[in-house]
């Protein structure tokens, strides 16, 4: 009698397979079902579809609705900017979710949703020192420490704000130099502002002898600052002993003039010169610095008498020296600086946040 083996590998014997299993009437048959259940579920795609394209075409129009509060508070194009993309990302972000969850991926938008979140958590640790820049281009944005052509030292540069970008700040040094600081050492160090007072104080140093009267020298050289037309009467110029040399008694002027107009280095020259003329012609006595030379092996004679002495330069008359335009040019050099920079070519393509 023959005996039946059993079936261990689970599998199914071609007599018990359905009937017609790969006949057309059965794909048939999976066909129409599939198309029953797409004509049930069609109609939510389309409406989730629709709020999507909806969503899209709203945000950009919705966003510039609702940061109308946000002009009143401030007039940054940065935060502007940086306020409607949000806006906008949030709502086709919103749209995309319905989407998903009229078509059922319920567990997928959440996903999605908790990615976007992570991702950025990710980015922000990934590019900290883009986003650290950022936000410090959006605080320079919303406080304006400083503006377009204005003169600011940073980190020991001093230049004419030519550009602030989302990026870096440009300045024009008096070289003729670009110079890009990245916003966010510009808002991380110390920022002076040497045009938001127009008001710059100068100073000149010169030394006199021991044997001089130091309060006739102090009125004679007080004299001949308050004679400058560059020089301002309000504040009023000072004349200050700054210490004792070895040979001098220092002295130090102080003198303001507007820096929009004037230039201190150029108003410091011209003042050295007027005090060195007219201390020689009242024969105030300037001495250098006391040396002391040793000279070994000499002769008895003087030795001053062989000592070869240079040649001095001849003295042109006062008359000729008036007429030098570039020695009595005391103006500032500022707006030279500042057309140089809007003729120049922009090394900074990005729009400009203040």
């Amino acid at each position: 009698m023959p005996t039946t083996q059993p079936n261990t590998l689970g599998v199914t014997p071609p007599q018990d397979l359905p009937t017609g299993v790969f006949s057309w009437s059965f794909f048939q048959d999976q066909l129409i079902q599939l198309a029953h259940s797409s004509a049930q579920i069609l109609p939510t795609l389309i409406l989730g579809f629709i709020l999507l394209m909806s969503s899209y075409l709203v945000a950009g129009p919705l966003s510039r609705l609702l940061i109308n509060p946000i002009n009143f508070m401030t007039d940054s194009k940065l935060v502007i900017l940086v306020a409607r993309r949000a806006i906008s990302t949030l709502i086709i972000l919103l749209g995309a979710y319905l989407f998903l969850r009229l078509a059922g991926l319920t567990e997928f938008a959440v996903a999605i949703m908790s990615g976007t979140g992570l991702i950025g958590l990710i980015l922000g640790f990934a590019f900290r020192d883009i986003a650290e820049n950022f936000i410090a281009s959006l605080l320079l944005s919303i406080q304006r420490p400083f503006k377009i052509d204005d003169v600011i030292e940073v980190e020991g540069r001093v230049g004419v704000i030519k550009k602030v970008t989302a990026r870096a700040t440009t300045l024009v040094d008096y070289d003729g130099n670009h110079i890009q600081i990245p916003n966010a050492t510009v808002y991380k160090n110390i920022i002076k502002n040497l045009t938001a007072n127009p008001k710059m104080r100068g100073n000149v140093t010169i030394g006199i002898g021991y044997d001089s009267d130091i309060r006739s020298v102090q009125a004679l050289a007080l004299r001949i600052l308050n004679q400058q037309k560059a020089v301002l009467s309000d504040p009023p110029a000072q004349v200050l002993i700054d210490n004792l040399g070895a040979s001098t008694i220092n002295l130090i002027l102080y003198f303001w003039v507007n820096s929009e107009e004037h230039s201190t280095v150029k108003v410091s020259s011209q003042l050295m010169r007027e005090l060195v003329n007219e201390f020689t012609e009242q024969g105030i006595s300037m001495p250098d610095d006391a040396r002391e030379r040793i000279l070994l092996n000499m002769p008895n004679n003087n030795p001053a008498d062989t000592e070869p002495q240079p040649p001095k330069a001849p003295k042109q008359s006062m008359a000729a020296l008036e007429h030098s335009d570039t020695l009595n040019d005391v103006s500032s050099d500022t707006d030279e600086i500042r057309e140089q920079a809007e003729k120049s070519r922009d090394p900074e393509q990005g729009k400009n946040i203040i």
